[in-house]
């Protein structure tokens, strides 16, 4: 079947058809928003697949304010520090390809130091730590399924979950085998990424995000 057909199989939302990896490549070239691939199937960063998505509740869905706040403030906090490693991080329009599995993700934050992740133009293959912004609409996703497929990519040392409903931050550490080392970290304590050597407080990732919802205020 043709990238074409397929794409107006798509667009109208019928008789969905798998599309390989190549074709998911151009096909999202082509989109208005950003969407992952796993195991030939289109999917949201909420982890619903392409044909349940209703259009026009997606065209009017962004992240929050907090949620870009948190991820502002990493970003910062890790540009200084990993610019004098020879590092890099980038934020959430950068796509990550997992090489293995051909699987590709949109994480909030990625941080790689390989040589020829730092040249390419296309997509990150060799991250070292992934990090994800949690919002009521992701979080089961990036908790589950999501995580599952992040553990597989080889390089991964750690990977950063940030609550953006309350200053909470957990982080999984590759140890021997199969086995990841759990952390989490709360109010007043510092977070630490051993894979790249930092270290912040955890308040420097919540500066300025306010957690009142209009409800709360009144």
């Amino acid at each position: 079947m043709s990238l074409n057909k397929k794409k107006l199989m798509i667009a109208e939302g019928q008789n969905y058809q798998k599309m390989t990896p190549e074709e998911y490549l151009e096909w999202e070239a082509q989109q208005e928003f950003r969407y992952e691939y796993v195991d030939g199937e289109i999917l949201t960063k909420t982890g619903v697949r392409y044909e349940y998505i209703d259009k026009e509740i997606l065209a009017m869905t962004g992240g929050s304010i907090p949620n870009n706040n948190i991820a502002l403030n990493f970003y910062r906090s890790l540009y200084s520090h990993l610019s004098q490693k020879g590092c890099q991080v980038n934020v959430s329009d950068v796509k990550v390809r997992d090489s293995k599995n051909n699987r590709y993700f949109y994480p909030d934050l990625v941080v790689t130091c390989n040589a020829e992740d730092l040249k390419s133009r296309d997509f990150i293959e060799h991250p070292k730590v992934i990090v994800e912004v949690l919002s009521p609409s992701t979080e089961k996703y990036d908790r589950g399924d999501k995580f599952k497929y992040y553990l597989q990519i080889p390089s991964l040392q750690e990977y950063v979950l940030v609550d953006s409903e309350s200053i909470s931050v957990e982080i999984y550490q590759r140890g021997e085998g199969k086995i990841w080392r759990y952390c989490a970290y709360t109010e007043g304590e510092s977070i630490t990424l051993e894979s790249i050597e930092f270290t912040c407080a955890i308040e420097v990732l919540y500066e300025g995000v306010n957690f009142e919802t209009p409800e709360k205020r009144e």
